[in-house]
């Protein structure tokens, strides 16, 4: 698809909300590698091209290995990726597939057991955050493949 419109481009004050939002998740105490491993998996759950291309670039500029990249959406068989990554990766799928649904107490006690509160709040931030992404894109369409990664994410 073609993009329809360039929302990010355009910087309103909801659009400029969404990133201050990323921001400061960036800046939490949650690992940026594992963000940027959860942002991928929620946006191939989601289906959107351009963020799969763009943390695609992010995690292979960062060191992150193309076996973890690759095995990401097969997580639950995965020796390589921790405890706490798995409990995130849990988290952020539980949230993303919500639909009307409760958290239940076992994936909260699940995830609570590897996030302090704190991390929690972030980590929701985060999926909240790639899920609103995913859906601008998917529904005003993007440019996939041009993202380039800045010279100081390198």
């Amino acid at each position: 698809m073609s993009q329809r419109i360039n929302a990010f481009a355009i910087g309103n004050k909801a659009v400029n909300a969404l990133h201050n939002m990323g921001f400061q998740v960036q800046n939490s105490s949650l690992d940026n590698s594992f963000l940027e491993l959860m942002y991928f998996r929620v946006s191939q759950m989601n289906g959107c091209a351009f963020c799969l291309d763009m943390h695609s670039k992010e995690l292979r500029v960062k060191g992150e290995t193309e076996q973890r990249i690759f095995l990401v959406s097969a997580w639950r068989e995965c020796s390589f990726y921790t405890d706490k990554e798995k409990a995130g990766f849990l988290w952020a799928e539980t949230l993303t597939t919500l639909n009307g649904k409760e958290v239940n107490d076992e994936i909260y006690a699940k995830v609570s057991h590897h996030f302090s509160e704190t991390e929690m709040v972030d980590l929701t931030m985060a999926v909240i955050a790639i899920n609103s992404y995913n859906r601008i894109n998917i529904a005003f369409g993007a440019d996939v493949g041009a993202y380039q990664v800045p010279e100081k994410a390198m």
